[in-house]
């Protein structure tokens, strides 16, 4: 059998045209011994033939690469491998008439499970009785198989082709030639044309089977087949995708945590199974994705502290949080039925997410139900399965969760020598140990956290109705995965964020740094297994602080706080550098904390002689430094945490001494490299009095060198970070994702984002362009979503009362209210005004915190703004306890509410297909 390849594509001087594949003659995958096809200037086609096996039919795997000779880039075309069947003897010659599959293309995104396995889902089957496998004769001239990629499809709608052949219908649209479904999103129909020798004219469109009518028939000219199709040739023509003649598909979602939701038969606390309430409010409001919060355990500490979502003991294992325990059994004794009701009702009936006592029954009554169903559960052939499949990361989490709480701490370290390194886990955690019931309670959570999360996926698929997860940038140093592969990890640094409009002094978030050499060694082996587990549950996927791939901003283990970060992998600068640029270089007064008695004075005030003698020393000339007991701030962190023990009723004014400490400590301008003689500008140093107080030509100097750091010597280096680590995270599933990319965002950032078909974040109080003071949401890209917040910010109603000056502005220049004076308060009306400004932006998603959508009605509001914020990123000792006020059963009854929204929506174009 003769194979030809075709694809037409213009290329410049020095590319190529290859096709690489499963067959030897296509080299089997190895691009050295690839196909290269020949051009035809004339048409602008690449073609080339190969010969295959007539005699078995199998299948042919291949893709098309671009190839530049001029720099020696390897472009491969986006998207899976294609696949094509040989025909057994059927036909001698097989003609593939292909087109260039390009990245970055907008459509690219609706290939992902959010469409194809959720939102534009095909329902049963109904074309294939209209569309036979095979209909064409062994030897009649005309054969095509005609092959069109199209997701954007309405469930109950059919794609056909009508053309002027006759075997087309003529045009004809009661005629018209029905696709087969079966591979969606591919479209495919066999026919034999009754004229293989004219000039053919088609055209794909969409068909209501209900009516028959034509929903819509493609834009643009007529596709045209222009050579005659001989006998004993198939000729497939691999269209490129329908041509819309609406705009691109837009949807709106709600954003909040699981730990959020309020119902009637929760514990105090969200459950997986209130997901179900949520996705048909969703649904009947017209929003299309739910976005939560990470929902991994975070059990660390048994206290409040754990309610901080984006500190997992494992990145696999979920939350017992979310546990709903009638979905487990019912319970048998009478009493703990009583005692559970109780406690349902005591829980409830609070208005915030009380941690401990909600863990402290979750534990209590999953305890009762694990050796009320022991026996039946391990003998589960579904729990068994479950089991094997997730035995890698499940063996690993319940021995570490049984350790934990046998020695009372996550801190591995801490725990006798024989288990601070794991071994030996399937021998500790087997059935037959005498105590096994401490690892089995954590088999068994697990399996009905998976199983629940599970059907509530399902449930909200089934309507229409998307989950959208959040992948945390970090891991916690006290978790599994720390103690099990320490060597993915920089285990003496720590993670955080520069300062922000969060907070001035940056973030600490206490997580070890990636070793990404060390997980380069097997292509990312521990993020593609962390996505795949992620796309277990989730069809869209946030990456938390994406900017992480490109640099993380890592501080040293002496620091609390983030001022003495860096961002890593980076290029410091050499000491003789910063000589050559500055004219000179002193250690001291570049590189140690500047302080001086009037600054001693500022921060301390008449307590500046008593902080001077008991902390300080002098070191000449006018020139002061701290002792060295407390010469770092995690010195100075652990001495006032021990004086706070000692002396609580006192904690406020300890609290103000070592923030007054830090803050000196920070006093610096390079901050020292791993590298020696490197160093690396402090991040904000013109805030410094170091700086300040610098002469006018010292601090233009310093100011060149920080602006060429920070925003022109890495642009490339950071760009080429990005595109070698992203994209085995980006394609390690089907997701569609998101990623967080606020903050100080390097230039190169949208465009590596963009050529990956990852979507950014535009919030509207934090604007990617610097020269304006808000985002205008109709100027977002297509990949993109839009939000007027996150839960890092106060809510809409919030933010409208912190600054009367801001609000005012953003009233006049972003809803269009010249001459007007700002509300006090954002009124319902304010509410609506934005939520329909963002509804109405080009973004392919404008997702909402359920709060702002509450916002737009005045008796559904919270009436306090103040308690809906859900973080606080300025506090490192925040209390994730936000409740949502009112329970979901009262939310879905209130039909003129859902009314209105869903009208929003609708208005807005975001709840229709095409």
């Amino acid at each position: 059998m003769i194979i030809r390849f075709s694809l037409p594509f213009y290329t410049e001087p020095g590319q190529r045209i290859a096709v690489c594949g499963s067959e030897p003659s296509l080299g089997q995958w190895n691009l050295d011994h690839a196909l290269f096809l020949r051009y035809a200037a004339r048409t602008g086609q690449w073609s080339q033939e190969i010969s295959a096996p007539i005699d078995h039919p199998h299948s042919i795997e291949y893709k098309y690469i671009l190839l530049d000779e001029r720099d020696g880039g390897r472009h491969w075309e986006w998207g899976p491998n294609r696949v094509v069947a040989t025909t057994g003897g059927l036909f001698t010659r097989l003609v593939l008439e292909d087109y260039w599959r390009a990245p970055a293309e907008p459509n690219n995104e609706l290939h992902t499970a959010a469409f194809t396995k959720a939102l534009l889902r095909r329902g049963p089957r109904t074309t294939a009785s209209q569309a036979p496998a095979n209909t064409f004769a062994p030897d009649a001239a005309g054969a095509v198989r005609f092959q069109l990629v199209a997701p954007r499809v309405a469930p109950h709608h059919q794609v056909c082709i009508l053309g002027s052949d006759d075997a087309l219908g003529g045009w004809d649209t009661n005629r018209a030639i029905i696709l087969d479904d079966q591979q969606y999103p591919t479209w495919t129909a066999e026919v034999t044309l009754e004229e293989p020798g004219q000039t053919t004219q088609y055209k794909y469109a969409i068909r209501d089977p209900q009516t028959g009518r034509i929903v819509h028939l493609e834009a643009g000219d007529d596709r045209v087949i222009l050579t005659p199709t001989p006998a004993n040739t198939l000729r497939v023509r691999a269209d490129e995708g329908f041509r819309y003649p609406a705009d691109n598909w837009r949807g709106a979602g709600v954003a909040l945590p699981v730990f959020s939701l309020r119902t009637q038969q929760g514990l105090g606390v969200g459950e997986f199974s209130d997901l179900k309430m949520l996705a048909d409010w969703s649904a009947a409001a017209g929003l299309k994705l739910m976005q939560i919060l990470p929902i991994n355990d975070t059990t660390a500490t048994h206290t409040w502290v754990d309610s901080y979502p984006y500190a997992a003991i494992s990145v696999f294992a979920l939350h017992p949080l979310y546990l709903h325990l009638d979905g487990i059994a019912e319970l048998a004794d009478a009493a703990d039925r009583t005692e559970l009701a109780r406690l349902r009702e005591e829980l409830n009936a609070r208005d915030f997410v009380d941690y401990e006592p909600v863990m402290e029954a979750k534990w209590k009554f999953v305890k009762v139900l694990y050796q009320q169903e022991k026996e039946a559960f391990l003998a589960d052939p579904a729990f068994q399965a479950f089991l094997s499949e997730q035995k890698e990361w499940l063996v690993p989490y319940a021995a570490f969760s049984a350790l934990r709480d046998r020695f009372g701490t996550a801190d591995f370290q801490q725990w006798p020598a024989e288990f601070q390194t794991p071994r030996n886990l399937d021998q500790l955690t087997a059935p037959d140990q005498p105590d096994f019931d401490e690892f089995g309670l954590h088999f068994f959570t697990q399996f009905h956290l998976d199983k629940q999360l599970l059907e509530a996926v399902e449930y909200a698929r089934e309507r229409g109705v998307v989950l959208k997860g959040d992948l945390p940038i970090g891991i916690y140093r006290h978790s599994v995965d720390a103690w099990t592969q320490p060597e993915l990890y920089h285990m003496d640094r720590q993670a955080g964020a520069p300062p922000d409009d969060f907070s001035v002094t940056g973030q600490n978030w206490r997580f070890p740094t990636y070793n990404w050499e060390r997980m380069a060694e097997d292509n990312y082996q521990w993020w593609r297994n962390r996505l795949s587990h992620l796309a277990r549950y989730f069809d869209v996927l946030r990456i938390d602080h994406i900017l992480g791939f490109f640099r993380i901003w890592e501080i040293p283990g002496h620091s609390v706080e983030g001022l003495l970060g860096h961002f890593a992998p980076a290029l410091p600068l050499h000491r003789h550098e910063i000589e050559q640029r500055l004219g000179w270089f002193d250690y001291g007064r570049l590189c140690e904390p500047y302080i001086r008695w009037h600054m001693l004075q500022h921060i301390f005030h008449a307590q500046a002689q008593a902080v001077f003698d008991e902390f300080m020393e002098d070191a000449g000339y006018g020139a002061i430094r701290l002792k060295d007991y407390v010469r770092t701030q995690r010195h100075i962190e652990a001495l006032f945490d021990q004086r706070i023990a000692e002396d609580p009723n006192n904690a406020e004014h300890l609290r103000w001494l070592r923030t007054g400490l830090y803050r000196l400590v920070n006093e610096v301008l390079f901050v020292p490299a791993d590298e020696p003689d490197h160093y690396h500008p402090r991040i904000t140093v013109y805030l410094s009095t170091s700086f300040k107080e610098l002469d006018e030509h010292n601090r233009h100097l310093i100011n060149e060198i920080y602006n060429d750091f920070f925003f022109r010597r890495h642009e490339d280096f950071w760009r080429r970070q990005g595109l070698v680590k992203l994209p085995p995270v980006r394609y390690a599933t089907d997701m569609l994702i998101c990623g967080e990319d606020l903050g100080m965002v390097p230039a190169s950032v949208p465009g590596v984002m963009r050529a990956l078909g990852m979507l950014g974040l535009n919030i509207q109080r934090m604007p990617s362009d610097s020269k304006v003071e808000f985002g205008d949401p109709a100027h977002a890209p297509y990949l993109s979503v839009v939000s007027p917040g996150s839960h890092d910010m106060s809510t809409l109603r919030g933010w409208w009362e912190e600054d009367r000056n801001i609000t005012q502005r953003f009233f006049e220049d972003l809803l269009g209210h010249r001459g007007e004076f700002a509300p006090q308060y954002c009124e319902p009306w304010v509410a609506r005004e934005i939520i329909v400004q963002h509804l109405h932006s080009p973004a392919m998603w404008a997702i909402f915190p359920l709060q702002d959508l509450l916002a737009t009605d005045a008796g559904l509001r919270h009436e306090n703004p103040q308690d809906e914020q859900i973080n606080v990123p300025s506090n490192p000792q925040h209390f994730w306890k936000y409740r949502l006020h009112l329970p979901l059963e009262e939310l879905a009854s209130q039909a003129s509410f859902i009314q209105a929204l869903y009208g929003l929506v609708d208005e807005s174009g975001r709840n229709q297909v095409y």
